[in-house]
């Protein structure tokens, strides 16, 4: 997939996710990878900013396989945040679509 399309699409995807259920940032990692190909080195950055921007909270969870986990939940700001990126998403995508149809139609 075309690295710019990913970039733009890959906040909707998290925060979907997250928006779904709370969880850790491998997690993630795996849950936005069975969408668009990425990495834990793509993936922690996002959440970061994300966090600082109120989207999410973090807290930590025990586990049995080593230290507690941070977990990621997504805040009431952050799910108007997801909505207003669903929308935009739609209607890009509407337009794009439009545009390619009129242009084989021509």
């Amino acid at each position: 997939m075309n690295a710019q399309f990913k970039k733009g699409v890959l906040e909707l995807i998290v925060l979907e996710s997250v928006r779904q259920r709370d969880m850790y940032g491998y997690e993630l990692v795996e849950e936005v990878s069975k969408v668009v190909d990425v990495n834990e080195g793509t993936i922690y950055p996002l959440l970061k900013r994300l966090t600082n921007e109120h989207y999410f909270e973090t807290y930590l969870r025990e586990s049995k396989e080593g230290p507690p986990r941070k977990y990621y939940h997504l805040t009431a700001a952050g799910v108007l945040y997801r909505d207003l990126l669903e929308n935009e998403w739609n209607e890009l995508t509407e337009k794009v679509g439009n545009f390619l149809e009129e242009c084989r139609h021509g």
